[in-house]
């Protein structure tokens, strides 16, 4: 199992830069294709509605903006791209993330951004990367801003005897195999510590090392407490299952989720 395709959303945006090295380092790094996808709205509807009156004249200056906007991203694409491997580029005059789950399909991994803020430029800040977790049924990796390079030689796996852990673990493998060293961490009961167990020997027979960390929840919380193992272990991958459900358009996560996507200060792969 490896990653032979990866997606990256980019925009005019300050991230956009990074994010694209980063998701063009991994796709280096694993022989596969990268995908790059941009979508613009000429007149977004969040601001106009359904049904509004808008001038013909405003309309066609939106359109013909929308569609500089677009070129001038895919130029960048093409620019950073013209000596690496494989790449392909994809663009519409869309909702950005509406763009990305539908493109998603040809893609093994999407690669995203955490924004602290984000400007008129960045119109990818508008992709909620736990909304896009749930809806895709791939793997996201979530960078931290300005983030362009992911080693993942130290990895700490966020063991819970779930579903969605599970499926965090198999579809982390292709960077669970490059690692150095690689920590399964169960803050739990007995029965989170004996999954860890299981999942250090499911991990063995797939060619991967692993040391299992099993500690009772502290008082800093699940979240903090992995976050802090993380740290002290030097680690700049986490590999966790996503818990929510997304319901019209709201998303409603575990803690812990929620905590990981808006903390997270290294590069966080949630699958769910």
């Amino acid at each position: 199992m490896t990653f032979t395709s990866v997606i990256v959303p980019l925009d005019l945006g300050a991230s956009s830069s990074a994010r694209l090295r980063l998701a063009g380092t991994l796709a280096k790094r694993f022989g596969a294709r990268l995908i790059g996808v941009a979508a613009r709205q000429s007149l977004p509807q969040n601001l106009y509605g359904r049904g509004a009156y808008i001038n013909s004249q405003f309309v066609d200056q939106a359109t013909a903006r929308a569609t500089d906007e677009l070129s001038q991203v895919e130029a960048r694409f093409r620019e950073v791209m013209a000596d690496a491997g494989e790449a392909e580029w994809r663009s519409a005059k869309a909702d950005p993330s509406a763009f990305l789950v539908e493109q998603a399909r040809s893609a093994d991994l999407v690669v995203v951004s955490r924004y602290r803020s984000a400007g008129i430029e960045d119109w990818c800040s508008s992709i909620e990367p736990g909304e896009l977790v749930l809806r895709l049924g791939r793997p996201v990796l979530i960078a931290p801003p300005s983030v362009e390079t992911v080693a993942a030689r130290r990895i700490v796996v966020a063991w819970k005897d779930t579903r969605e852990a599970r499926r965090a673990v198999s579809d982390g493998l292709p960077f669970l195999r490059m690692a150095d060293e690689v920590l399964i961490v169960a803050l739990g009961d007995e029965a989170d510590w004996k999954g860890a167990g299981e999942t250090q020997g499911y991990l063995s027979r797939h060619g991967v090392t692993a040391t299992t960390i099993l500690r009772s929840p502290s008082k800093l919380g699940v979240a903090a407490e992995l976050l802090l193992i993380a740290q002290q272990e030097g680690a700049d991958l986490i590999i966790a299952g996503a818990y929510g459900h997304a319901r019209m358009r709201e998303v409603i996560f575990g803690s812990v989720t929620r905590k990981l996507l808006e903390h997270i200060p290294v590069c966080c792969l949630l699958s769910h």
